[in-house]
């Protein structure tokens, strides 16, 4: 057994150890679902830095802990917080807590983030179903020797983000009448937001947004045969033709104002499932 498939038992085992039910669905809160916990009837909740062999989350506007509760007739486990490879994790550390969850029994994965809009039809606030993603400009976390136990060696990436799961998420908009985008998400590393020239060039390539997270964590997903869902929240433009400058409180003004209708979307999706 692999030093990495024994850390993810002993963390599961953690984690069962203070709640032992079938999980149905785990989601990643970005910053575009920072309060989705509130949905949730929450059963327990474990600080990262309580976890075995969990990284703890430094950004701002991430909460860094795990819920587990029920949304409906749903058991979920919520994370409160993600990693990102600019914060100096390796990305076995990044991808690490979706591992955690598949072994904790889940049947589909809900991501979220806040993205940089490259389509030049973007607006700042609009949400974006992602329907695929490019990722040569971030780290692949399935390096190295292959975990057999996690997956195979080369995993078809040919659907990253489940055709059924974006459909009945734009019934679910449509019904709610919240407009959602779809569109192609560009993953990179960051921190730095991007150039002009890196703006025109990811448009040119086919993105219709780029951000510094979510990429990865599919990747893991997918190689492991978990669904997955993932959402932007709009929370800047990069293609304009006016002098911009983005910042980060920026960023999290437009994924806060946003919230209440991605929060609708993905509860109703979880009920759904």
């Amino acid at each position: 057994m692999s030093d990495t498939l024994k850390k993810i038992q002993e963390t599961v085992a953690y984690i069962r150890s203070h709640y032992s039910h079938e999980v149905h669905a785990g989601v990643v809160l970005g910053s575009g679902l920072g309060h989705f916990a509130n949905e949730i009837h929450i059963d327990t909740e474990i600080s990262y830095t309580e976890l075995p062999h969990f990284p703890v989350s430094t950004v701002e506007g991430h909460k860094g802990k795990l819920m587990i509760g029920k949304l409906g007739d749903k058991n979920v486990v919520v994370m409160a917080g993600r990693f990102h490879y600019y914060e100096g994790y390796s990305i076995e550390e990044v991808v690490y807590p979706i591992r955690v969850m598949k072994y904790l029994g889940i049947k589909n994965l809900i991501i979220s983030n806040a993205a940089g809009g490259v389509n030049p039809s973007f607006k700042v606030g609009e949400l974006m179903i992602i329907k695929d993603h490019i990722s040569q400009f971030t780290i692949n976390p399935l390096l190295g020797k292959n975990i057999d136990e996690l997956g195979p060696r080369f995993p078809d990436m040919s659907e990253p983000y489940k055709k059924e799961l974006i459909s009945k998420a734009k019934t679910i908009a449509a019904n709610l009448q919240i407009d959602v985008k779809e569109g192609v998400y560009c993953g990179v590393t960051g921190p730095t937001f991007e150039t002009r020239s890196e703006y025109r060039m990811i448009h040119a390539l086919g993105g219709d947004a780029v951000g510094m997270s979510t990429v990865s964590e599919v990747i893991a997903a997918v190689h492991m045969g978990v669904p997955v869902f993932a959402m932007s929240v709009i929370t800047d433009l990069g293609i304009r033709e006016e002098e911009n400058i983005i910042t980060h409180a920026e960023v999290l003004e437009a994924a806060a104002a946003a919230e209440p209708k991605m929060t609708a979307i993905v509860k109703q999706l979880i009920i759904e499932l």
